[in-house]
């Protein structure tokens, strides 16, 4: 859905609501408050909770992002590892992301909607992943015997899963990046 300005205004302050006190906190009156607009501007600009929730996650989706450069260059392993610590929570900007998407995994439970939102982005990473690990395979890069698609559903359970790790047990930016690139590397059938 496009956004007005200040849809994306109300969006991120009720995003940094959410980083701050949980989803649980967000209504039109502390949007309001933490935006600075008024609670009719805020009602204005969204007609239900609902539409603010897909603002969130729409406003959350686009501060995602991917790491510079051609995907799976200069080599898929090298590609997968700044992929993976990219998304983890390892500075505030990214322990805001991070707190965000496990605000609305957590919604995605019990709202289709959500579910099927964050179901069709986990989609298109897969589908980008696995056509990397198939087209590494293809140049020689790595073995015939990763398959692209278990690959591809690791890598998100890899990212997931030590980001929420680090949200309560935080460790140092070195010792991650060296856990990554260990995990990826056995991943694509690499023994170190």
């Amino acid at each position: 859905m496009p956004l007005t300005q200040r849809q994306a205004e109300l969006a991120d302050a009720a995003l940094a609501i959410v980083t701050r006190d949980g989803s649980a906190a967000v209504s039109f009156r502390t949007i309001a408050a933490e935006s600075g607009w008024s609670l009719g501007a805020v009602q204005r600009a969204f007609a239900s909770k609902g539409e603010i929730e897909a603002a969130m996650l729409e406003r959350l989706r686009a501060g995602a992002g991917t790491p510079p450069g051609e995907p799976g260059r200069p080599t898929l392993r090298t590609w997968l590892v700044e992929l993976v610590i990219s998304t983890l929570p390892l500075d505030e900007r990214r322990r805001a992301l991070t707190l965000q998407g496990a605000a609305f995994a957590e919604r995605a439970a019990y709202d289709s909607s959500i579910s099927a939102t964050i179901a069709a982005g986990d989609d298109e990473i897969r589908g980008l992943l696995a056509s990397l690990v198939s087209r590494a395979t293809a140049e020689g890069e790595i073995g015939r015997d990763v398959d692209p698609d278990a690959t591809a559903h690791l890598v998100i359970a890899l990212a997931q899963g030590l980001a929420a790790q680090l949200l309560y047990q935080p460790r140092d930016d070195h010792e991650v990046r060296l856990l990554v690139d260990t995990a990826v590397g056995r991943l694509l059938g690499h023994p170190s």
